[in-house]
């Protein structure tokens, strides 16, 4: 499953261009107060910008703690093992896919209950096609690379938060390194099978593009909240598009530690051959052990996979 795909970011949808002008304006602006010694931008009467952000981060929160309940809860009730016997796995990636195209594309004319909704749907499919993880990787190395990310995460935050640096553009050059990531992957899983030491290099890089997506969407907040303020419904949209991207990065930022991770845990040699094109990427393989995962079972659990 490409999570990069799904990413609202890319496409040339009309609505995606006035996401894309709102941010270009608002820098802009920005630019010329601060020429002019003005400071900021304009209050919105519906929330204020630390109210704006609050929501929004609290948005991408429960939106990955459904991710990682539904994943968990897919695994425990057996469900893991029909979805991917039957190959329902692949017809709920297309569901993914329609989804983020629907939201992204129609977000300007749906209704905010109606967006929200389809990110928590979003949310929950995307758990339950990673469920896999939980049955490849042993809880300890799932929990370890959830904190690891969320340290990665947090710092690339909180510096497009506070920074006063202009980081309009990075869009471009990170979006070249996703292409280029997508190329790569796509490569090495159809003619390579697999990359060795290359392959390390491949997730630093990865996860490199998505901690400056992590800063980039941090930042294209504020130009949201300058440029949506007056309107509350678009306003409220806006906080689930600027989530999805945000949960999105944060994703792909996990998928990518523990990648990482798994590999330096099994000295080197892929568990389950994962490798991704999360935003990105995922190179799945059917678990070893039918369907129970490693450290649910007495004799796995503690052990790496």
């Amino acid at each position: 499953m490409a999570y990069y795909e799904n990413d609202p970011r890319r496409g040339g949808s009309e609505q995606n261009d006035r996401y894309d002008q709102a941010y270009q304006q608002y820098q802009q602006q920005r630019y010329q107060q601060a020429q002019a010694g003005a400071a900021g931008y304009a209050e919105s009467p519906y929330l204020s910008l630390s109210q704006y952000m609050a929501r929004t981060f609290g948005w991408m929160f429960a939106g990955l703690m459904l991710t990682f309940a539904v994943a968990l809860a897919t695994v425990i009730s057996g469900a893991f093992v029909a979805l991917w016997n039957t190959g329902l796995v692949f017809a709920l990636s297309i569901g993914e896919l329609i989804l983020v195209a629907v939201l992204s594309m129609r977000v300007q004319k749906i209704q905010p209950a109606t967006a929200t909704a389809m990110f928590f749907a979003y949310a929950a499919l995307t758990g339950i096609n990673l469920s896999v993880y939980f049955v490849v990787y042993d809880l300890s190395t799932l929990i370890l690379a959830f904190l690891v990310g969320a340290v990665y995460f947090g710092i690339m935050a909180v510096y497009g938060l506070c920074t006063q640096r202009d980081l309009t553009g990075w869009g471009p050059k990170l979006m070249g390194g996703l292409i280029a990531l997508l190329v790569v992957s796509l490569f090495g899983m159809l003619f390579v099978g697999s990359f060795g030491l290359f392959d390390v290099l491949l997730c630093a890089v990865g996860l490199l593009v998505f901690m400056g997506f992590t800063a980039y969407d941090t930042q294209k907040l504020r130009s949201f909240y300058a440029y949506f303020g007056g309107d509350e419904a678009m306003l409220h949209k806006s906080s689930i598009i600027g989530a999805l991207q945000l949960y999105l990065d944060y994703i792909n930022i996990f998928l990518y530690v523990i990648r990482l991770l798994g590999r330096s845990r099994s000295n080197g040699a892929a568990p389950g051959r994962f490798s991704g094109f999360s935003h990105h990427q995922i190179y799945f393989s059917r678990p070893r052990r039918g369907g129970t995962p490693v450290w649910l079972s007495p004799a796995g659990r503690g052990r790496g996979f």
